[in-house]
């Protein structure tokens, strides 16, 4: 005897919404130049990390140690920029535009599996932890520096890089709280037992 499939469920149809709420729903993709712009900005990091990287090249044999740390750190900043553009533009598409349906694709991003508003939030908040670590790393390198002629930064600068990379931690970290408070659904308690039998 064969076995009903149980009911599948079809995608809306939004075809034949009324006027306003389709002009509301469609204008969702207002949002479309703003993640081509990033692209654009992407490609700029491109051009900005080669550039960066043939500078390192051309003066490997006169750069000291120092200033070599401070070129690929500066590499590594313009990477994390990066992948914090490719975050927001894919994350954001898929989020608040369209379905990018790369379900299948060898190449999807695992993150992408289970993202939405609030744990794109969240992966946004670590890479601009990581982005002012790298920043933090730099200022720390060229702290020694600090009060000779020619120094880049002043004692006063260290330390609100360092309040301010503070900052972050502290707000991703009440990010983090806020968005597993609401996700939060208290265990359901055990039924106590009657304390008469039925008899």
């Amino acid at each position: 005897m064969a076995l009903k499939s149980g009911p599948t469920t079809k995608p809306a149809d939004t075809s034949n919404l009324a006027p306003l709420p389709a002009l509301i729903f469609g204008s969702r993709w207002l949002q479309l130049p703003l993640y081509l712009g990033l692209i654009i900005a992407q490609g700029v990091y491109v051009v900005l990390f080669l550039k960066e990287l043939w500078h390192l090249m051309t003066h490997a044999t006169t750069f000291t140690e120092q200033q070599i740390m401070l070129v690929v750190l500066g590499l590594i900043d313009v990477v994390m920029i990066s992948n914090l553009l490719v975050m927001v533009i894919v994350g954001g598409y898929e989020t608040f535009v369209s379905r990018l349906r790369l379900q299948g694709h060898p190449d999807q991003p695992e993150w992408l599996d289970h993202v939405n508003a609030s744990v794109l939030k969240i992966k946004l908040a670590m890479a601009i932890i990581g982005i002012s670590s790298i920043h933090l790393l730099r200022t720390f390198i060229e702290a020694g520096n600090i009060g000779q002629p020619g120094a880049r930064y002043t004692e006063t600068a260290v330390l609100w890089q360092t309040i301010i990379h503070v900052t972050f931690i502290l707000s991703a970290i009440g990010i983090a709280m806020v968005d597993r408070m609401g996700n939060y659904t208290p265990a359901t308690k055990p039924h106590k037992a009657s304390e008469h039998p039925v008899g």
